[in-house]
Order: structure tokens, then C-alpha cells, then sequence
């Protein structure tokens, strides 16, 4: 259903991965005509190795921050800081200059004070830092560090990844333009969670930095040019309330007069131009923190929202047999709730709607904030074009870019619902920059999320025998962006396929999906509380 806005890119709870105590393996490594080791875990089929064990491998050194969950892996002109349970990777040059900020797909994990990476996805960037040339064969568990040298020719061009599915972040490149001075314009754009500024440039900045203090932003530019009419025009916009040029001992220096409402900031050179980028971040959609002046009370899991997706005007996929997508997951989400306040009555369950009713997405989200929700589950069917397709099955999504023409298509459908509201203006398109801004506030969450969505796939795969598992997923769905809480989107089944849309219908399947979702919040409370405990 490719109608209205095509979601590229889209994080809210930016990944962030936690794994328990348990027995390293060893990847066999080919160094200098011997054989090494180096530690790593699998998850989810995918092989994380460790940041410091290979920082030595490659002959350099590291530095470990107990407080950031930090490593540094330190080589003679380059240095790669990567962080636990985060999916960014900093590229700084030996003095500190930060050259590039690249993401990964997935989050790294944080084992043992150690921070283990995606192999498969990281070995592009930290051979553009050590210089040297390094293969890995994904099958046979083989890294080979060959001895030969990497010349980098431009550091802050992204190495290509491989895996054409999990691409970069890239951004589009600015017209080039006749202007006189290496900085020539600068605009302001609020965002859903913050506000993005841009200073376009025509050559690479070297040198910049910036702090918040008082109130005011103010960035540092050495060795540019700077149109002096670069605020020319310039109005408040989101947290930008004003700004200043000024020259402060022969450099350059931009304040901004912040508004109130921000949390943090990020300067970074765009990806694929010579544009400076400034992110700042909304407290609203500041990440998870535990706050050691709250009682143990207050972080209890105690509410479960459930959103039975579309209803009313909306009625979401039509079955082969006309049977509306609203209905069922209605149907469902109504005896999900029954069974969470029988059998789990210390948790307050909240429905975004109980009845045939149309509620905008943006409010789904402003209910779940409301009521203090520890989850959140939005339930919907999916269907495809062709009715009576053979396509069927169970998806859980987690809220990342959608990787595959697939899941963005699915999460255009879902999200389509906004035409339907009187203001459908009100939500941002997702664009790169977006999902720029918004990974980087929310990547507490979704270690969370992550464990409900492979518990969910395991209990529906073992519970739910009439519709097979297409396993976790991805894309971006406007429904959870206002949802400042762990959450997914499941699609439990195809109602475009017959033998889905029957049992997805039958008071049966119902009870099935209900008590299979419902397994797996009970499995996960007990997962949360422990967490808790364990950071109290």
C-alpha cells in the first residue's frame, strides 16, 4: 500500500543491547603466519566480538571508560570509541579531532567491561582506523588481519557496507554554490524530537566544537570563512530562540539562545558533505535513566498499554472474506487485557481504545505517557495487494529503519491512518536527519524491547501452531513515536491469506494470540524486575 509518506528511516528507542554472564567463544584468527583468538558471543546469528581483544590484535592500544561504557581502540593516526548497548561509532583523529560519526544497524552488547561489536558490520570502520586490511568469514568464525596497509584517502566518506540491507545513514548532498565564504548559509528545522541545525559548507571544516552553558549553544569554527550574514532572517524556531556571529581571538564563534524543554546536543560533520550538523535533543524524549531520588515503587513494572490498532473510521486491511482488520484487533487486544488483570493483578492495564472508536496515533502515544506505561503493544493483521495470496504468518517489529522495500511498505500501510485526522500536518516526515535525531535520544529502550520481541517469537512459535513465525523485525510506525516506553508492533497474521484471516477471525486463534502475547509479558516482567534490581 504505497500511499502517502514513504518511511526511509525511522528509530524511536534506538537500539541498545544487554546480554548475561555466559561463556565466551573463540574466533580463530590469522595473524603474521600464526594463529590468535578472539573472544566473541553470538546473538541472533550474529558474531560480536571484543572491541579491546581486537585493538591489540591489530597491534594497537585502548582505553576503557568504566563511567561512559566506553572503549577506545587507539591506533596511530585514528582513534574508534565505541559504547556499550549503543549503535554509534566515533572516528577521531590522535589529537581528538572527531572526524565522522557512523552507525551500525544493530547495538553492540556490553560484556564483562568489555564492549562486543557486530563483527560483520564494524570491520569497515575499524580498518579505516588502523590502517590495515582485515577479512572475516561470517560462516566458518575466520578473521584474517593480512599485514597490508589501508590507505584512507577521505575519512569522513563512510566505508561501504556490505550488506546492502542494512545501509549507512546517508544524507543528500548540497548543490555546490558560488559564495565567497566556506560557510554560507545555515538553517533551523524543528523536529518531532528536537531541533536539527545546518551550516553548509564548501570545503571540509577541520576544526569545531561546541558546548551548552547558561542557556546558550555556542559553536567554535577555526581555520573558515563565515558569510557575515548568516543569520540574516534567521526566526525562532524550536529551541532556537536567537543567535549571535561573533569573533572571539580570531576564530569564529555562532551562539544560539536555547529555549527551555532541551536535554542534550550533538556537532557532527554530515555524513556525505562538508555540512556541519548540529542535534539537539528534547528532554521528552530523553532515554530511560533510573533516578535514584524515585522510590523502588516507581519503577515497577505495574502498566501494560494495549493499542488495538485502527478502529472507527478506520478499518484498517480487509480480509478475503471482508473481515476488518480493527475488529480483530480489537478482539485480541480485549482478551490480552482480561488475562494480564486476571492472572497479573499488580499490573494496571490501559487500552488506547476498549471500543470501536477512532483514536489519532499521536494520541495512542499520549495515552500510554499518561498512565505511566512500562510497555507498550500495539496489535494489528497485516495484509498484502493480491487477496488470497499465500503469503502468511506472525511478525513482531521493533522500531528501526525499515530494511526491505517489505517493511516499509507494511509500515506505510499502518501508518496511513494519519490522512484519515484532522491535523495530519502535526507529524514530522521521518526523514534521514530525523532518524539522525532520534536514535541518539532513545537508545535506552530498546534492549527492552528486543528481549519482549524475541520472547514473543519464541512463545508464538511454541503456542501459536496455525500461523507460522516470520520472525522479529523492523520498521518505522508512527504509532509509537510518542510512546516514551519499550515497545513493538506485532502483525499477527495475514488476513489477505485464508487460512490466516479464519483463525485470526475464530474466538480460538484469538485466545491463542492473546494467551501467547500474554506468556511472554509475564516472562518479561519478571525479566524487567530483575534489571531493576539490579541497577537499584
Amino acid at each position: 500500500m504505497n500511499r502517502f509518506i514513504r518511511l526511509i528511516l525511522f528509530v524511536l528507542i534506538i537500539s541498545a543491547g544487554l546480554i548475561y554472564p555466559q561463556r565466551l567463544l573463540k574466533i580463530s584468527v590469522s595473524l603474521n603466519g600464526k594463529t590468535e583468538h578472539l573472544s566473541y558471543v553470538t546473538r541472533n546469528g550474529i558474531s560480536y566480538g571484543s572491541s579491546i581483544e581486537l585493538s591489540k590484535l591489530l597491534g594497537g592500544n585502548y582505553f576503557y571508560n568504566s563511567e561512559a561504557a566506553k572503549v577506545e581502540m587507539k591506533f596511530d593516526n585514528f582513534r574508534l570509541k565505541v559504547t556499550g548497548r549503543n549503535q554509534f561509532v566515533v572516528l577521531t583523529s590522535r589529537t581528538g579531532e572527531q572526524l565522522n560519526i557512523f552507525q551500525l544497524p544493530i547495538s553492540t552488547l556490553m560484556i564483562h567491561e568489555d564492549v562486543f561489536i557486530p563483527l560483520t558490520y564494524s570491520l569497515k570502520f575499524i580498518q579505516t582506523a588502523s590502517e590495515q586490511e582485515i577479512r572475516f568469514d561470517e560462516r566458518t568464525k575466520h578473521l584474517v588481519l593480512t599485514g597490508k596497509t589501508v590507505q584512507q584517502k577521505n575519512v569522513y566518506n563512510i566505508p561501504e557496507i556490505e550488506n546492502k540491507e542494512q545501509p549507512v545513514v546517508e544524507l543528500k548532498k548540497n548543490t555546490p554554490t558560488s559564495s565567497k565564504y566556506d560557510i554560507y548559509q545555515l538553517s533551523v528545522e524543528e523536529k518531532t524530537n528536537g531541533t536539527l541545525i545546518r551550516l553548509k559548507a564548501k570545503k571540509k571544516i577541520n576544526k569545531f566544537s561546541s558546548n551548552i552553558q547558561d542557556g546558550k549553544l555556542r559553536l567554535y569554527i577555526s581555520g573558515a570563512s563565515v558569510d557575515p550574514n548568516l543569520l540574516r532572517g534567521l526566526k525562532s524556531s524550536g529551541f532556537i530562540k536567537s543567535a549571535a556571529l561573533k569573533n572571539v581571538s580570531g576564530n569564529r564563534q555562532i551562539e544560539f539562545l536555547l529555549n527551555e524543554g532541551y536535554a542534550t546536543h550533538e556537532s557532527i560533520k554530515d555524513f556525505d558533505s562538508d555540512d556541519i550538523i548540529i542535534t539537539i535533543h528534547s528532554k521528552i524524549f530523553e532515554p530511560v535513566v533510573k533516578d535514584p531520588t524515585k522510590t523502588k515503587a516507581e519503577w515497577n513494572f505495574d502498566a501494560v498499554v494495549i493499542d488495538a490498532g485502527h478502529g472507527g473510521k478506520d478499518a484498517g486491511a480487509i480480509g478475503v472474506s471482508g473481515v476488518r482488520e480493527k475488529d480483530i484487533n480489537l478482539k485480541i487486544a480485549l482478551e490480552l487485557g482480561r488475562l494480564i488483570k486476571q492472572k497479573l493483578p499488580d499490573v494496571k492495564v490501559i487500552y488506547t481504545r476498549n471500543n470501536d472508536t477512532f483514536v489519532e496515533l499521536y494520541k495512542r502515544g499520549k495515552i500510554a505517557n499518561e498512565n505511566n506505561g512500562k510497555l507498550f503493544i500495539s496489535i494489528h493483521c497485516n495484509s498484502i495487494k493480491q487477496k488470497n495470496s499465500s503469503t502468511r504468518g506472525f511478525e513482531v517489529y521493533l522500531l528501526r529503519p525499515g530494511k526491505t522495500d517489505k517493511a516499509i511498505e507494511i509500515a506505510e500501510f499502518e501508518n496511513s491512518v494519519i490522512s484519515l485526522e484532522d491535523n495530519p500536518d502535526r507529524y514530522q516526515k521521518l526523514t534521514d536527519e530525523n532518524f539522525i535525531l532520534v536514535s541518539m535520544a532513545h537508545s535506552a529502550y530498546m534492549r527492552y524491547s528486543e528481549k519482549f520481541s524475541d520472547l514473543l517469537n519464541k512463545n508464538w512459535i511454541s503456542g501459536v501452531k496455525h500461523v507460522p513465525s516470520r520472525g522479529v523485525k523492523q520498521a518505522g510506525f508512527y504509532v509509537l513515536v510518542g510512546a516514551s516506553m519499550p515497545g513493538v508492533l506485532v502483525e499477527a497474521g495475514f488476513l489477505s491469506n485464508k487460512k490466516d484471516e479464519a483463525y485470526l477471525n475464530s474466538t480460538r486463534g484469538q485466545q491463542e494470540i492473546a494467551e501467547s502475547i500474554f506468556k511472554t509479558v509475564k516472562e518479561y516482567k519478571a525479566h524487567y524486575q530483575a534489571q531493576m534490581e539490579a541497577e537499584s
